[in-house]
């Protein structure tokens, strides 16, 4: 995919840290990995990009390693992010300094016509939506240290894609975000399974996205099937990579029949895909 990109250039001190940032730039949307090699003598502490912190994790499948996923906000505008890796060296603190370009994706618009009550929700609709909403962030912004991948990740269907991440989403003339996921076409009762093992953390009927299951994989990795209109699982259950979950629907705001596929990374909503691609090309 052309959002991968070269190799980072690294600077000598760097290689001797051992510390590979694998992407020298990243698209808005996207995702970038940093690759940090345990050493006697030094403990790494956080990365910080600005004011936010990443938190550096075991690499699920590299005991030598530690690693950090570091998404990127759609809306972020082509820039230099600064990315700093706090670390003690013999006890004392020391920071080092990469930097990440961002890029722009230059995601296509899609226009759709829906009826106006589509659109404009009543009071109730937004009261629901929004309540529903804080619930999901709330998830979403919760970091499990335990990694349940053990292996890649696959697709949760096979089947054609029908609307990628990204596409600006026009209603009615009228610019109302973007598309947060993968749209696979799948009618009504089609088999969905999980993309990689971890915990179940939501089955409910929501608003916006219907029958809904979203399953934490560990260190703030989520899996998101919307639409649905079956569950096979319940909420707190542990599933296996390629186990059914359930089946696909046209549940909540849709115009039709699909699975609406997308995935979390320390709260931030990130292309499923490209994601999915980095995780298996870096960790297993």
């Amino acid at each position: 995919m052309k959002y991968f990109l070269l190799l980072a250039l690294l600077t000598s001190q760097l290689f001797s840290l051992n510390i590979s940032l694998h992407n020298s730039s990243v698209a808005n949307g996207k995702t970038a990995i940093i690759e940090l090699k345990k050493e006697k003598n030094l403990n790494y502490i956080k990365i910080l990009i600005g004011k936010k912190k990443l938190t550096i994790y075991k690499h699920p499948s590299k005991k030598e390693l530690f690693y950090a996923l570091i998404p990127i906000n759609y809306y972020k505008k082509p820039t230099k992010l600064k990315v700093e890796i706090v670390y003690k060296e013999n006890k004392i603190q020391k920071i080092e300094t990469v930097f990440l370009k961002v890029i722009d994706a230059k995601y296509k618009k899609e226009s759709i016509k829906v009826q106006k009550s589509k659109v404009t929700l009543g009071k109730k609709d937004r009261k629901r939506a929004s309540r529903e909403y804080s619930e999901a962030m709330s998830i979403y912004k919760h970091s499990t240290k335990k990694s349940y991948i053990s292996s890649k990740f696959i697709a949760p269907m096979k089947s054609k894609i029908t609307s990628p991440f990204g596409k600006a989403r026009i209603y009615n003339n009228i610019l109302n975000g973007y598309h947060s996921g993968t749209d696979f076409r799948a009618k009504v009762g089609t088999p969905i399974i999980a993309s990689n093992s971890g915990k179940v953390v939501l089955v409910k009927d929501r608003f916006y996205s219907g029958g809904s299951v979203v399953i934490d994989h560990g260190q703030g990795i989520y899996t998101c099937y919307f639409h649905m209109s079956k569950f096979d699982v319940k909420k707190g259950e542990i599933v296996e990579k390629g186990e059914l979950i359930g089946l696909s629907g046209k549940s909540g705001r849709v115009t039709g029949p699909h699975l609406h596929f997308s995935a979390r990374v320390n709260g931030q909503q990130v292309d499923p895909l490209q994601l999915i691609k980095l995780l298996n090309n870096n960790l297993f």
